[in-house]
């Protein structure tokens, strides 16, 4: 791990697999005392930020690029190429792209190695600062602390989601060889950790925007439990239920349902659509949102989080059409594939319809979530391109419908932070839409379809406009995780718990296991390997099967 962390604060190394010995400062003009403030921001800042110096130089993680290391860049890729929703254009420029949107990924997979340095950078900030800042009795420390073990058991839940099971430990030590943990393990104390940080952590709607409280840490748990039969082998449909119904009944947090005008454009946002516009934090939306990754074109540059989704999803002539609200963009190199665009809108029987306006995309499918579009672009060339739904090259820019969910744009028409593509869009991590469907496939799974299911989508739907039904399957609520979080970021995990991923021939998309029409892939890939350095450097890792 000393080859890949660059802790610039001079604070030694948490080592899972080697160790760099005690750490002087040998400059007489700098100090290496504990700032507190500062690492508890650090804390935070990972998930959005990559380094010291903005979005380059002085990167956390040393020989990595820094944009493509970004966490929730990261998480994206790995969630959402590898499954039925998005295809990366330029997947053989970027390194580990192609592995993932073909489902062909090692264990030494770029992304995916990645991110398992990341999630580890991110547990060690969290190891040093509970080891070097103790509970003084304060209602504020104990809170911090305990925000701060919400980070790290959301890390060690990246890790037992994408790999299964990983290096493991909750103090900072110097010069010890971490012992693994299986997922079952990982599972036991994520679920410890959660519940014994309620007591500490702030009841709803009393924290600063942007850390986290009880709410955030009863919807990780509800996740935890939705998961669990595919992490433990033990459904716990009831307990999902029950930390579901805690989030959705907090009384502060809720469902937006406000849209509005903007007054300079007069282009109209839907409810839905203010969750991904660059004054969500100013909005009613806010109030669905239990834990924001806080964004600033100004103070939080990074070419990862939302700028990157945004940035990636636009081409130079789309803005013409919907405004993306910055002065940049990589060329539409994130499309939307034609599986995800079949659950919206139908098979495509005849020809392409005319999406070339939110209206159009959103009265076809009769759902404010169909935020895509195949409209015509005069791109860098002034050519008219015409986006096709179905990808069958991947790499023709044509193919693959355009994303236009995520926008720098403030729905009060105010200004917003435009210069080189950073934006002020937060990025929603947790939001209680997911309370809601998290109850909605526990209730169905343990009761089968029921009325109070029904009732916890039809909330959702509601909120989009779309039609209300009786009853829903459990093919329909897999469909539903997809209307409503498209492109967040989640998908694979999605997939897997519907035995619709690795090691089945019957749910299909294009490229899937490399194949235009899709084909079946191994199980195994439903987890991502341990990567190789760390089998090398600690003889306590696991690798897992396949790999």
């Amino acid at each position: 791990m000393k080859k890949i962390f660059n802790l610039v604060l001079a604070l030694g190394l948490f080592t899972l697999s080697s160790c760099i010995g005690d750490v002087e400062n040998i400059n007489p003009q700098q100090t290496t005392e504990l700032d507190a403030d500062a690492l508890f921001n650090k804390v935070y800042a990972t998930f959005v930020l990559t380094g010291q110096e903005g979005p380059t130089g002085s990167g956390d993680l040393i020989n990595m690029d820094e944009g493509r290391s970004q966490y929730v860049r990261m998480v994206w890729n790995l969630n959402e190429l590898t499954s039925d929703e998005a295809h990366w254009y330029w997947y053989k420029n970027d390194a580990g792209y192609e592995d993932l949107v073909q489902n062909t990924y090692s264990a030494d997979n770029a992304v995916s190695q990645g991110f398992f340095y990341r999630a580890y950078f991110d547990i060690t900030l969290c190891n040093l600062y509970l080891d070097n800042i103790q509970d003084d009795g304060t209602e504020e420390t104990k809170a911090r602390r305990a925000e701060v073990r919400f980070v790290r058991a959301m890390n060690y839940y990246s890790i037992l989601d994408l790999f299964g099971g990983g290096p493991f430990a909750e103090e900072f030590k110097m010069g010890e060889t971490a012992q693994y943990k299986s997922r079952t393990e990982l599972f036991d104390f994520i679920e410890k950790e959660l519940k014994e940080i309620d007591a500490d952590l702030k009841p709803e709607g009393t924290n600063t925007f942007g850390r986290v409280d009880k709410a955030a840490a009863y919807l990780m748990l509800s996740r935890l439990y939705l998961n669990a039969e595919v992490y433990t082998g033990t459904p716990r449909w009831d307990d999902c239920m029950m930390y579901a119904d805690k989030v959705i009944n907090s009384g502060y947090y809720h469902l937006n349902t406000t849209g509005a005008i903007n007054p300079k454009t007069g282009e109209v946002y839907s409810p839905y659509q203010m969750l991904f516009l660059a004054d969500n934090d100013k909005t009613d939306a806010k109030y669905e949102d239990l834990f924001p990754l806080l964004q600033n074109g100004e103070r939080t540059q990074s070419y990862g989080g939302m700028s990157a989704l945004i940035l990636s999803c636009y081409s130079p002539g789309m803005s013409h059409k919907v405004p993306s609200g910055t002065d940049d963009n990589w060329g539409k190199c994130a499309t939307v594939r034609g599986k995800l665009a079949d659950i919206f809108f139908g098979a495509l029987t005849g020809a392409e319809p005319e999406l070339e306006t939110v209206s159009q995309a959103v009265n076809l499918a009769k759902d404010d979530r169909a935020l895509m579009l195949n409209l015509t672009d005069k791109g860098d060339d002034n050519m008219e391109v015409a986006y096709k739904r179905y990808i069958t090259t991947q790499g023709e820019q044509s193919q693959g419908y355009c994303c236009v969910k995520f926008r720098n744009v403030r729905s009060d028409g105010g200004p917003t932070t435009t210069q080189n593509g950073y934006v002020d869009t937060n990025w929603p991590y947790l939001r209680v839409a997911e309370a809601y469907l998290n109850y909605a496939e526990a209730s169905t799974r343990l009761n089968g379809i029921n009325e109070d299911a029904a009732n916890k989508i039809n909330a959702l739907r509601a909120r989009a406009n779309a039609s209300q039904q009786t009853s829903y399957t459990l093919d329909d609520i897999r469909n539903e995780w997809a209307k409503e979080f498209w492109f967040e970021g989640r998908r694979r995990m999605d997939l897997v718990r519907f035995g619709c991923y690795g090691g089945q021939n019957n749910y299909k998309w294009e490229w899937m296991g490399n194949t235009p029409n899709g084909n079946q892939f191994a199980a195994t890939r439903n987890i991502f390997g341990i990567p190789s350095a760390e089998l090398t450097n600690n003889p306590n890792i696991q690798q897992n099967p396949g790999y």
